[in-house]
């Protein structure tokens, strides 16, 4: 069995997959355990494999004349030596690979990759993944007998793979997509309503979710009972800055309050109007990540900058976190996104200009791209909002997108510059690109991005493409020996993303909170916050945040 499982092995895909897997282990954006890079290593082999198979599948279909067997079988012996001493190479290397994205993240090294392990898993990830194209291929066989009945060959041949094709993709979606979502759904749900009882439910008629508000406790979920009882004092504020505070309002309106999207979004109107949030300086609209989880670090800066005087309000869209969320629900968030903005918007456009709050929108990652969506121009142009800030903005952000591929000549895609800077700006770990006396506009909107964020810099074309963003100069925590590969960097980056929460806070999809400081500070006009007591904010929400071991988002 073994030896008929050998000669039914693919020299040319052995050789190509190889390759893949020798390309698989240099360094991307995020560093990578053996378990990860294993993975991602058997993956790589077995589309090399495929495409090597293919690639000779090809060959004889077209009946190209090919060398001898015995020719064959030596150039194969040869390339197989050749792509071993590729791999041992590249493995020898790995560890300095990944210690090159570690050491620009300023995380210590590692002293090993663990080959064996790597080389484990890969094994059992490449045999997973032929195991399941051998059985595609019997279903093919299969569905070609079938049809040979009734057309000519070469047709059959065409509409067999079809049919094959078509019946596994509605089995994967159906009843694996489907059902695993469904599963996971139900269970983030039962997660998401267990009350925490770290978290007692706040008594003051303020605070949304106590026993005077329009919403109950217990419909909040644990996101929103965590924004809610994570608001900084008034005292705390004060102490701080030397100068009077209030206490912050923030208003949230769970899953649990309402099915319906437009349910929602007025209960957190009422709500908002309830607790006087209209009767502060700022009004912050924020659209949540997936599972509901508002960025504490963002809400810590703008509490601090604004000495409390602002409110905010979330309504949840998801139980799943953002990946999943926007695999299974790709317009829910949206829709709710929108919903509340013009909750908001419309009754905010009834009140006195000289006495409404500045009003802004807000989003983290699946909740940056869905802020976005919740309004467009055209609707707002004759009466419009004061800002936004969107921090890590998955790539297919549509108007992240569209400005970020607008930018000036000569500036790098991970801190662009956007003509005259008048309207929208990008901020990373280093400030902005933008000289501090640059004049704003009425309207401010502010990118905050890491160069090493995959959530961001992720794009399909990277199969085909070199990415922009890896022309010099690199963004500061980005490898300098990070190389493109057609079709591997891609995989790569896709992994990245599925782990970018993983690493320390201020790099990879984990925002600091300085950077928040320093991306509100300019939407918000912060003028009574000199240079030096900025400085002094950052490092104290820095300490307090290490102290916490907070960077892990939803």
């Amino acid at each position: 069995m073994i030896d008929d499982f050998r000669r039914s092995l693919s020299g040319l895909g052995l050789i190509a997959g190889a390759l893949f897997f020798a390309a698989s282990l240099t360094p991307t954006l995020i560093p990578r355990t053996y378990l990860t890079q294993g993975v991602l290593a058997g993956a790589c082999f077995a589309i090399g494999y495929g495409l090597g198979v293919g690639s000779r599948w090809l060959w004889r279909y077209l009946e190209i004349p090919d060398m001898s067997p015995r020719l064959r079988s030596t150039t194969n012996i040869i390339a197989c030596l050749l792509c071993l001493a590729v791999v041992a190479g590249f493995l020898w290397r790995s560890a300095e690979w990944q210690n090159s994205i570690r050491s620009a993240m300023g995380i210590p090294p590692v002293e090993a990759a663990y080959p064996l392990k790597l080389c484990l898993v890969a094994i059992a990830t490449f045999a997973a993944a032929l195991v399941l194209a051998r059985l595609f291929a019997a279903l093919v066989r299969l569905a070609i007998r079938l049809v040979r009945r009734f057309l000519p060959r070469r047709v059959a041949n065409t509409v067999g793979f079809c049919i094959a094709a078509v019946l596994v993709w509605m089995l994967a979606n159906k009843f694996v997509v489907e059902t695993a979502f469904g599963i996971l759904d139900r269970s983030y749900a039962s997660y998401d309503a267990l009350l925490e009882p770290e978290r007692p439910q706040p008594t003051e008629s303020s605070s949304t979710g106590s026993p005077a508000s329009l919403l109950r406790w217990s419909e909040l979920g644990r996101a929103g009972r965590e924004f809610i009882v994570g608001r900084r004092s008034a005292g705390e504020i004060g102490d701080f800055s030397g100068q009077p505070a209030k206490e912050p309002i923030r208003v949230y309106v769970g899953l649990g309050a309402a099915a319906d999207p437009e349910v929602r979004a007025r209960l957190a109107l009422e709500e908002l109007k309830r607790v006087g949030g209209f009767s502060r300086s700022a009004l912050i609209v924020i659209t949540p990540t997936g599972t509901g989880w508002v960025d504490p670090a963002s809400m810590d800066a703008v509490e601090y900058l604004s000495h409390g005087d602002v409110a905010s309000v979330a309504v949840q869209y998801s139980y799943l976190s953002s990946p999943l969320s926007l695999l299974a629900q790709p317009d829910y968030g949206a829709e709710t996104a929108r919903a509340l903005f013009l909750q908001i918007y419309n009754y905010w456009t009834t009140l006195p200009k000289t006495a409404r709050p500045k009003l802004y929108l807000h989003g983290l990652s699946l909740g940056a791209m869905n802020s976005e969506r919740s309004t467009g121009l055209f609707e707002i142009i004759a009466d419009p909002i004061n800002g936004a800030l969107w921090s890590g903005p998955p790539f297919e952000s549509r108007i992240w997108r569209s400005v970020t591929d607008s930018r000036n000549p000569g500036t790098p895609e991970w801190l662009p510059v956007f003509r005259d800077s008048a309207l929208v700006r990008f901020v990373n770990q280093n400030g902005s690109a933008v000289a501090p006396d640059t004049p704003w506009g009425p309207l401010r909107v502010v990118y905050l991005q890491y160069a090493s964020d995959p959530i961001v810099f992720f794009k399909f074309r990277d199969a085909y493409r070199q990415p922009s963003w890896m022309a010099s100069p690199r963004g500061p925590d980005v490898s300098p020996q990070l190389r493109w590969y057609p079709v591997v960097t891609m995989l790569q980056l896709a992994l990245d993303m599925g782990v970018a929460t993983d690493i320390p806070i201020g790099h990879g999809h984990v925002y600091a909170p300085q950077d928040y400081v320093e991306a509100w500070s300019a939407v918000l006009a912060a003028r009574d916050w000199s240079p030096q007591s900025i400085d002094k904010l950052k490092l104290h929400l820095a300490d307090e945040a290490a102290k916490r071991n907070d960077g892990i988002g939803g």
